[in-house]
C-alpha cells in the first residue's frame, strides 16, 4: 500500500494551462527544495521547456548546512548547470537571480532586433512543486509583497502575471506535481518537507518515516535535543509511542505534528533529506 496518494483537481487544470503558457515565455525559473533537489524536481519539466533557457533556483538554503549546499552546488556545476541558491524570507540569493533573468532579456532582445522586432518585457514563469517558496521568491525579487505566500502547499490557486520592472514579468503558477509519481521514496520525502500539494497521507506514518530516515542519516542526535529523549535503538513507530506518552498524554498526533512542523521549520537544525548523487 502506497504511503502517499494524492488527487491532483485543480493541479491538472494548472498544468494544462501551465504548458500553454511556456510556450508564450521566454524564461523558466524552477524551484526546487533545498532539502530535497532531486525529489522536488518535477520530471515533464525537461521535455515541457525544449531550448527555452531555465535558471535553477535551490530555494529554503537555511534549512540545510553550508557543506551540503557547497556539494550540491558541485555536483550540478559538473551537470553543466548553474545552480542559484535562496532564502525566500530574508531575499538571500535573489539578486543574482534578477541579474540572470536580466542577461536572458538582453539576448531575447537581441535576437528580436534581428528579426527586426521592437523589444519588450522578458516573459518569464515561475514553477515547482507546491510550497517550495514560489510566491515568497516573487515578493522578494519584487521587493513588495504582491502574491500570497504562506507555509502551506495550494495557495497559488490560479495563474498570474506581475510585472517585476519594465524589462521583466513573470508568471506565478500554482504548485505542480505529477499526475502519478512511482517513486513512494520521493512522495514521502516531499511529504516530510511538506511540498506535496493535495495528497493525503497519514501524519503519523510520515513523522515514523522522518524519525527512521534521520536514524539512516546518523542524525538521530537532533531528536535528542530537541525532545530530551534519545532514540536509542528505537524503530520510529517506537519513538513516536513514547514522545507521545512523555510529552503529549499520550496523544500521538500532537506528537507527529510536532515532529514534522519542528523539520519544517528548522527547529530541528539545518537537516538535508538527499546527498548529491555518487554513482553517476
Amino acid at each position: 500500500m502506497s504511503l502517499i496518494q494524492w488527487y491532483p483537481g485543480h493541479i491538472a487544470k494548472a498544468e494544462k494551462q501551465l504548458k500553454e503558457q511556456i510556450k508564450q515565455v521566454d524564461l523558466v525559473l524552477e524551484v526546487r527544495d533545498a532539502r530535497i533537489p532531486l525529489a522536488s524536481h518535477h520530471p515533464q519539466i525537461k521535455s515541457w521547456l525544449g531550448t527555452k533557457p531555465k535558471l535553477l533556483v535551490i530555494n529554503r538554503v537555511d534549512l540545510i548546512e553550508e557543506e551540503v549546499r557547497q556539494q550540491w552546488l558541485h555536483w550540478f556545476r559538473q551537470r553543466g548547470e548553474e545552480p542559484y541558491f535562496t532564502n525566500g524570507k530574508t531575499g538571500e540569493g535573489v539578486r543574482a537571480i534578477s541579474k540572470a533573468a536580466q542577461l536572458v532579456g538582453v539576448k531575447v532582445n537581441e535576437k528580436r532586433r534581428s528579426r527586426g522586432l521592437l523589444p519588450r518585457a522578458v516573459r518569464a514563469v515561475v514553477i515547482g512543486f507546491p510550497n517550495v517558496g514560489k510566491s515568497a521568491l516573487i515578493n522578494r525579487l519584487l521587493n513588495r509583497k504582491v502574491v500570497a505566500s504562506a507555509r502551506r502547499a495550494g495557495v497559488t490557486r490560479q495563474l498570474r502575471w506581475v510585472r517585476l520592472s519594465e524589462d521583466l514579468e513573470l508568471l506565478d503558477a500554482p504548485g505542480i506535481i505529477p499526475v502519478k509519481l512511482e517513486n513512494q521514496r520521493d512522495a514521502v520525502k516531499l511529504a516530510i518537507c511538506e511540498d506535496i500539494g493535495e495528497a493525503a497521507y497519514d501524519n503519523q506514518l510520515i513523522a515514523i518515516t522522518l524519525v527512521d530516515l534521520l536514524a539512516e542519516l546518523a542524525r538521530e542526535k537532533v531528536l535528542t535535543s530537541r525532545y530530551n529523549l534519545a532514540l536509542d535503538r528505537m524503530t520510529g513507530e517506537e519513538y513516536l509511542e513514547k514522545l507521545a506518552v512523555i510529552r503529549y498524554q499520550g496523544e500521538k498526533e500532537k506528537a507527529a505534528m510536532a515532529l514534522l512542523n519542528d523539520f519544517r521549520t528548522g527547529n530541528l537544525g539545518a537537516i538535508n533529506l538527499e546527498f548529491p548523487p555518487s554513482n553517476d
